[in-house]
């Protein structure tokens, strides 16, 4: 329709392919630096908070059988909760999770 050559469009479709690959990459850059900022932050409250367990620092550089084990952990105190709850008992306190 506007009589481009074969090459034109060999330079405009190689040129939007690289753009885009770098803004990808821009993307994820600032992605994972915020992730990282994040994980930070939480890291200082849990070492700030008194009684907390200070094993959950940089948790995310476990690996998946260890993340696991403190995932099953959470889950039965969470099922306890909720059996608390519903019997009437409060949950406000922060139980060892053992």
């Amino acid at each position: 329709m506007f009589n481009y050559s074969n090459t034109w469009q060999l330079v405009i479709n190689t040129a939007t392919t690289i753009i885009t690959f770098l803004m990808v990459f821009l993307i994820q850059s600032t992605q994972n630096r915020d992730t990282e900022a994040i994980q930070i932050k939480l890291d200082e409250l849990i070492r700030a908070t008194k009684g907390a367990h200070n094993a959950l620092l940089d948790i995310e550089g476990l690996e998946e059988i260890h993340l696991d084990a403190f995932r099953a952990k959470y889950e039965a105190l969470a099922e306890l909760a909720r059996k608390n709850t519903e019997s009437g008992i409060l949950d406000t306190d922060t139980p060892d999770y053992g």
